[in-house]
């Protein structure tokens, strides 16, 4: 790897660590060691989706991009810095001649294609836009087109291969979430798509071949990103896993799993999917009936305001020292913050706003505002913590006067003053999520003390729709498998659904 994209992967990665709480890797072992070849994946995130599959991916990735991007502040440095080859779109060059457009289209491709010949790896993302369904766009042919391409250049008996990546979100728009990225074995091709094309085939004949290959990578994606027709179904799918989780681990006499990871989260609904639609195909009439019963569950527990794994846990309000615990962390949260909250507002807001001012600005679509937002808040808060330390620090005397408490040396001020602007900005990005959870810690065992018959009945119902759940699953083949105290792993997973994940 050249050290300039190096140098940029680092400040990536630590852009990552900073926006996700945690990002899990697995199928690296699926990777080729030799050879090159193209990653492809849905694209739900904008620039964010690349900037995972950058970090994560253990060899250099080469990617295409929108040319108009190139021409976004500090964006654009960056994406020349780590080899990124701008493509020139029809649709993004309407003053142009067609064949204008067709030449500069084909110069992009075949940059990329000589990059994987030769051994490296590209990113495609063949949906051409990013989205917010949860399901797939129509995919383009241009990834098949480049695959063929990329084959005709490669040296004779060396063909590059295609790998789908699944990238899953647990909150994508949500600050300190989680995420998983999950490289899949490269796709299979059948003896009509393996092939290295002559370079004199006809143009109907590579069209058909590309076309046929687009619809085994959509195929491929389809089950990789678990795709449904609506986000309904898709919550629906989720209270299915969570459900079936909470009941086996009551069963086996564990009520307190502790939070999933996103290894076992996605897998444990891939198992729902598959299921889902393996039986959708057999007994439609039944899986409706279920779909209707796990709905009316999930709007009784929603009416609640608890999730299911809390209607085990016994009302703890009688226990002196856990209330004494659920009142000192409303004390801290409702009392104790809100001064060091106000200093992050007024140090770290006027940035935020500038930041927020400057990606609505330099943003061509929507999905790009949070990848500007990322890149320019990481250069920004830093300059403006350490600008306020050396404000701090010539005003020293004047801050001493004011505030008796503050240290009276300038450096000691100014560190003093960076670190709570530092603090109050963490806080201030954190506190909504904390407060909401605080309130929902009372609610939940206030819920659970007032409505003993409504927790019992909702208990029952789990019950059985676990083992409607379980019945319908029986003798199909699902992914990983159920462990100790209902936990999903993957087969070749020894211990815990955690073996697997690789931190970034």
């Amino acid at each position: 790897m050249r050290r300039s994209y190096r140098v940029i992967v680092g400040l990536f990665r630590f852009v990552v660590r900073l926006f996700f709480r945690r990002v899990e890797v697995i199928g690296l072992e699926h990777l080729p060691k030799d050879g090159g070849g193209i990653l492809v994946s849905w694209h739900p995130n904008g620039m964010v989706d690349p900037g995972l599959i950058l970090t994560h991916f253990p060899m250099q990735v080469v990617f295409g991009a929108r040319h108009g991007l190139f021409r976004v502040p500090v964006l654009g440095m960056m994406m020349r810095a780590i080899g990124t080859v701008p493509i020139y779109r029809a649709m993004d060059q309407k003053n142009a001649d067609p064949e204008t457009r067709r030449k500069a289209n084909l110069a992009s491709l075949d940059a990329l294609a000589n990059e994987v010949a030769g051994g490296s790896y590209s990113c495609l993302f063949p949906e051409g836009d990013s989205h917010d369904n949860p399901n797939l766009l129509e995919l383009k042919t241009g990834a098949a087109r480049f695959y063929y391409r990329a084959r005709q250049l490669s040296p004779e008996g060396k063909a590059p291969v295609i790998i789908p990546v699944g990238l899953h979100y647990d909150s994508k728009r949500a600050f300190r979430s989680n995420a998983l990225v999950a490289f899949h074995p490269p796709i299979e091709l059948g003896e009509d798509l393996d092939v290295r094309p002559p370079e004199d085939e006809d143009a109907d004949s590579a069209r058909t071949r590309s076309r046929k290959l687009t619809e085994e990578i959509e195929r491929v994606l389809r089950e990789v990103v678990h795709a449904t027709e609506s986000w309904e179904l898709h919550h629906l799918m989720h209270r299915a896993r969570k459900l079936v989780r909470a009941e086996r681990a009551f069963r086996a006499g564990e009520v307190d799993l502790g939070p999933t990871r996103m290894q076992e989260r996605i897998l444990g609904f891939a198992r729902v999917w598959a299921g889902y639609y393996q039986r959708l195909e057999t007994h439609p009439e039944h899986v409706e009936e279920v779909v209707e019963a796990v709905r009316e569950y999930d709007e009784d527990l929603r009416a609640l305001g608890i999730q299911d794994h809390e209607l085990d846990r016994d009302p703890k309000l009688l226990k002196p020292w856990l209330a004494l615990i659920l009142v000192l962390q409303v004390l801290l949260v409702f009392f104790l913050m809100p001064p060091v909250l106000l200093v992050g507002y007024l140090v770290n807001g006027p940035t935020a706003l500038l930041i927020l001012a400057a990606s609505k600005y330099f943003k061509k679509r929507k999905k790009d505002e949070a990848t500007i937002k990322a890149l320019l808040g990481s250069i920004a808060f830093p300059i403006t913590w350490v600008g306020i330390g050396v404000l701090a620090a010539r005003a020293h005397l004047q801050l001493h006067t004011l505030f008796p408490n503050m240290p009276e040396g300038a450096v000691m001020t100014g560190i003093l003053s960076t670190l709570l602007a530092i603090l109050g900005g963490a806080i201030a990005m954190r506190y909504l999520r904390v407060a909401r959870e605080t309130v929902r810690a009372v609610r939940v065992r206030l819920t659970r003390a007032r409505r003993r018959a409504a927790i019992r009945r909702l208990k029952m119902e789990r019950s059985e729709l676990h083992d409607l759940i379980v019945g319908l699953a029986a003798d199909l083949e699902l992914p990983g498998e159920v462990g100790p105290l209902g936990r999903v792993r993957l087969p070749t997973d020894p211990g815990s659904s955690s073996d697997e994940v690789v931190p970034p």
